[in-house]
């Protein structure tokens, strides 16, 4: 880093400062994002490491703190993170995906600054350009309650992260160019728990004590399911919202997903697995990790315990929900809503290469970030409405989808999955209510099964093979907001867009201006920002 650079980072960060408030506490964070070998399957690979780290550090955080994270692009190649679940209220700025923010050149850096207003509970980070998600460069975020505010169960001994995901043994830029030529990815070839294979993690805990284990799956292509041998789970947490705490011995966490179980050690000492198989597929595939008793007498018995590979619950997919709703404004069964969009998935091809697509629309990214443009009024950069609000069936093509909403409407959006494989869908900048899920094609009536008193509140729906999913969603965050598929490959290959949503006061108020240390490229090259 430059003496110059140095001294403007100095300056814009001391600018923030004079601005906070004494009540919302500022964290810094400084990260080196380089290329490294990594092992995670025995085979060497070239991962993407973050301060050295594969995954990368862990960040602590306590509701309303303002992030400081300073990131430098050691990679030969444009490097972006994102920040699953964080709801970057008022400032689409910082979500840190194509559409809203340009890339950090290779040998620069980028000062993301993030404030996770009003949010609690448990979130992952991970690389969202090109296919860098393959290589690594994610890391679990943890998001405490402020001191006093009451959390529904008493504190656990200790809390453990575990990043659960498929892997492959080729390199992100063999799986790239296998997209890129129109072909579909091969199988994964394992999966890992925290960067490792079978039984390469080991969580140690004391006979009769509750610890807390926070779960996310960060893979690219496949749902998992997750069990303790021996041992049940409570859930108590999923994406910033505490739950009912209902029990189970297996739960599903699907693409972009992340829960919070409490488990109790309340068994015979010795080893027991945490296993980790996928959904869905065949084969399946399966890994393990190790929970530990301080006072083991044994190893874990095996084999590791099997888990449901297709089969369904669906009496208790939507409930689980916190009660009284904890907005304490409203209660989100009560509102009328006043927009229905329908999205379908498909898989096709076009100009003869593998394509996917959403309302028949496969996204095609523009050379210039879709916000960055609409901030500039840049045209030929997209067009609003160019995804039709309900499926066409009709043949596929290429479009920088963007779909126009009004800010404070109330909308009810029903993903419909007509295919064979599990679909995991995500949208930034949102927290929704799932409220219905079933199997074969949804219709006005399916309204009449909506749970509309206890649904449980999250940023990352599953919709299962050939069913349905629908949430409610107040529109209550201005700006550029990706909507996609948490399956990586099919996100690559178009079946994303993005919800632009629009507030004509035009104030500070609704949405924060364009950050002062913005970077600029495509059409946008060369043009101010503001005055640091």
């Amino acid at each position: 880093m430059t003496k110059t650079n140095f001294l403007v980072s100095l300056i814009f960060v001391l600018s923030l400062l004079c601005s906070s408030t004494a009540d919302d506490p500022y964290r810094f964070f400084t990260w080196n994002v380089t290329y490294g070998d990594i092992w995670p399957l025995g085979v060497k690979q070239q991962g993407i490491l973050i301060n050295g780290q594969f995954p990368g550090p862990q960040i602590e955080a306590v509701t309303n703190d303002n992030l400081i994270i300073n990131v430098y692009n050691s990679l030969p190649e444009p490097f972006l993170i994102s920040w699953n679940g964080l709801l970057q209220r008022k400032n689409s700025w910082q979500d840190g995906v194509y559409g809203t923010t340009c890339p950090i050149p290779p040998g620069k850096n980028f000062t993301y600054i993030l404030q996770v207003k009003d949010q609690i509970g448990s979130y992952f980070y991970f690389p969202s350009l090109a296919f860098h998600k393959a290589a690594g460069g994610f890391g679990g975020i943890r998001i405490l309650s402020r001191p006093l505010i009451p959390v529904p169960f008493d504190p656990p001994t200790d809390d453990f992260t575990l990043l659960v995901g498929d892997w492959y043994k080729a390199n992100h830029t063999d799986l790239k160019t296998t997209l890129d030529n129109g072909q579909m990815l091969p199988f994964p070839d394992s999966l890992l728990i925290n960067g490792r294979g079978w039984n390469g993690n080991t969580f140690t805990v004391q006979q009769g004590k509750t610890y807390r284990f926070r779960i996310s799956n960060v893979g690219l292509m496949n749902c998992v399911n997750i069990r303790f041998q021996g041992h049940t789970m409570l859930l108590v947490e999923v994406e910033g919202s505490h739950t009912l705490q209902n029990t189970y011995s297996a739960l599903d966490v699907c693409l972009g997903q992340s829960y919070s179980v409490l488990v109790t050690a309340n068994q015979p000492p010795r080893d027991y697995y945490i296993v980790s198989s996928t959904r869905f597929t065949n084969p399946v595939l399966t890994t393990t990790a190790i929970l530990h008793y301080s006072n083991s007498v044994g190893k874990p018995i095996d084999p590791p315990p099997g888990g449901p590979t297709i089969q369904i619950d669906w009496w208790n997919l939507t409930a689980s929900g916190p009660r009284p709703n904890p907005q304490g404004s409203y209660h989100y069964g009560l509102i009328n809503t006043s927009r229905t969009i329908r999205l379908a998935n498909s898989a096709g091809s076009i100009n003869g290469k593998q394509r996917y697509a959403v309302n028949s629309v496969s996204f095609n990214p523009p050379d210039t970030p879709i916000k960055v443009a609409d901030y500039y009024k840049i045209g030929g950069v997209f067009s609003l409405g160019s995804i039709p609000d309900n499926p066409t069936f009709g043949g596929m093509y290429l479009q920088t989808s963007v779909m126009a909403a009004n800010f404070r409407d109330y909308v009810e959006i029903v993903f419909e999955n007509y295919e064979d494989v599990v679909q995991s869908w995500h949208i930034d900048g949102y927290a929704f209510w799932v409220v219905g899920m079933d199997g074969g094609q949804w219709f006005s009536a399916s309204r009449n099964s909506y749970n509309l008193r206890d649904a449980v509140s999250r940023c990352t729906v599953q919709v299962y093979p050939k069913s349905w999913s629908a949430i409610y969603m107040p529109l209550d965050n201005v700006g550029m907001w990706n909507i996609r598929s948490e399956n990586w490959a099919r996100q690559y290959l178009g079946q994303q867009f993005y919800l632009r949503v629009y507030s004509p006061a035009n104030s500070w108020r609704d949405e924060y201006p364009i950050p002062k240390n913005a970077l600029l490229c495509g059409k946008a090259s060369g043009r101010k920002t503001r005055p640091l």
